[in-house]
Parts: structure tokens; sequence; C-alpha cells
């Protein structure tokens, strides 16, 4: 990709991370669907816009850094790097498979996972402390990287998180942007019934953080917080990004109990037919989608 896409341009790509995420799900029959739809969004913006990277050197010396510290959520990362030219997109048939690079939980080059991965992820709670001490590091050695790291609003629920929360906040880590995926779902319920988290935005201030909230389904106000956060000074920034799992299909939206489980056919029927075809075109068809899809969705 020569220049960057547009916003119009950047929510078609997300729309077809989601037919990917939909159809690779379908194939594995396993894995996780609302919270991954619900990204797809911020993924395609961190990917297609704002990430300082290079899909032909991953390991570039002048990248950005990215960790996804929530790593159950890496359908929607595995679309992105096969969409953004990582990995083959035919390679998204293989989430999940044994010998498979597209593990359940991601894993860099190095231990049979994917390039752009910097490191395995699946435990909870643990990207951040990581992602601090990536800063750290590179302010030692007097380098502009930013470092990016993601969560699940769930996973705040970890204790490991707040350690590194007040760590980044004393040492005042600049470069370092925390986004919170703030569905509102976790495995078992609404994050509020299970931990509550509010007050959210008093308890990262009162970390010594920069706090800035937004739509994490709106391209183009993500990407502007995030260009707002990369010019604050001083201390850490956490974007709340305020999305709705299972964003794209009406029966997953909003709805926790979608956390952790795949489509089945004609659910994925359903899904694709909402979200609709896009020009990147599917990574795989299946026999039903060379007839009409008469399901009743306009």
């Amino acid at each position: 990709m020569t220049k960057k896409p547009g916003v119009g341009e950047i929510q078609v790509i997300a729309r077809q991370i989601r037919r990917d995420i939909i159809k690779m799900l379908m194939i594995s029959k396993s894995g996780h669907s609302g919270g991954p739809l619900g990204l797809a969004d911020i993924f395609a913006s961190l990917y297609f816009d704002v990430l300082s990277i290079d899909p032909q050197n991953p390991r570039w010396e002048g990248r950005d850094y990215f960790f996804l510290s929530a790593g159950h959520l890496c359908p929607v990362w595995y679309a992105t790097l096969a969409r953004r030219g990582f990995i083959p997109i035919a390679e998204l048939t293989t989430l999940r498979k044994i010998n498979g690079r597209l593990q359940g939980h991601p894993a860099p080059p190095w231990t049979h996972g994917v390039p752009g991965a910097e490191i395995a992820s699946g435990a909870l709670g643990q990207g951040l402390s990581i992602a601090v001490g990536c800063a750290l590091g590179l302010r030692l050695d007097k380098k502009p990287n930013r470092v990016y790291v993601l969560h699940g609003d769930g996973e705040l629920d970890e204790g490991q998180i707040w350690e590194a929360i007040m760590t980044a906040g004393h040492h005042k880590v600049d470069k370092l942007i925390a986004i919170v995926d703030r569905n509102q779902c976790q495995i078992d319920n609404r994050t509020e019934n299970v931990m509550e988290l509010e007050p959210l935005v008093d308890k990262w201030k009162s970390f010594n953080w920069h706090v800035l909230e937004c739509d994490g389904n709106d391209v183009a106000e993500f990407m502007q917080t995030v260009r707002q956060a990369q010019e604050l000074k001083g201390k850490p920034s956490v974007i709340i990004a305020h999305t709705l799992m299972g964003k794209g299909v009406s029966f997953m939206e909003d709805d926790y109990r979608w956390h952790g489980v795949p489509p089945n056919e004609e659910q994925g029927k359903q899904a694709l037919a909402e979200l609709g075809p896009t020009p990147y075109g599917d990574f795989v068809e299946f026999d039903w989608e060379r007839q009409p899809v008469e399901i009743g969705v306009k």
C-alpha cells in the first residue's frame, strides 16, 4: 500500500475483516466472535493509518510496537495482519489448526506464530507490564518509537494490570498509549455485574494517566483520539474506546454470550448477509455461497 486509505476505505476494510472473522470461526468451529467483531474498526484504523510499520520487515527497528494483551481476541488481529500483508490471506483458513501459525492465542514467529506479534499472549493482565517495560527500554535507548497495547475491559479485573498502570504513571511513560475495549461484556456476564469497573476514567486519572474516551466503532473519531493521545506529554495515555460486542451482526450485538462462541452454518449465513460483500473479496467461499441466500435480512 503506497498511501494511507481514507476513512471511508478503512470502514470498508473493517467490514471485510468482520467477514473474515466469521468465516475463520465457521471453519475452525472454535474461537471468539463478539470481541473480535467489535474491534474491527480499531484494528483497521491502527494497521492502515496509525501504526508506523512495515509488513515486509516486521522487525524493522523504527516500528511502533503493538501488544495484544487480551490474546483471545486474535481472530481480528489475524484477519488484519492478512489484509495488511503480514501473512497470506489464504492462511486464514488455518485458524486453530494443529501445526498452524494462527494459534488460539497469538505467538511470535520464533515460537511458530505470526510476524507482527512481539510476544505470546493469552494469560490476561500481562500485556501492560510488557508494554511499560518496552517503552522504558526505548526511552533508555533514546528511541522515538511509540508503544500501543490493547486490553479488554473484563481484563481490568486482573491485579497485575493495576500494578503496571501505577508503574507507568510513576515513571511518566509518555510514549505509551493503552487502549481499553470498553464493550461492557465479558465471558460470563456484563462487566458491571461481574466486577464493577466504574468510575473507570477517574481510576486511570488517579494513577497519573491522561484519559481520553471515544466511540471505538467510529473510525474517524478513533483516529482523531489517537492523534490527540500522541500529542500529550509528561505521562502515559489511555483511550477508553466504547465499542459494541458483535458489531455488524444483529443477533450478536451487545450480547456477552457471544464472547467465546463461533457461529454455526445458519448463523454464519445470516452474519455474512448482514455484513454484505466488499470489493476486497473473501479468502474462501462455502458451497452455499454460490447460491442466493434468502434469510429475510434487509
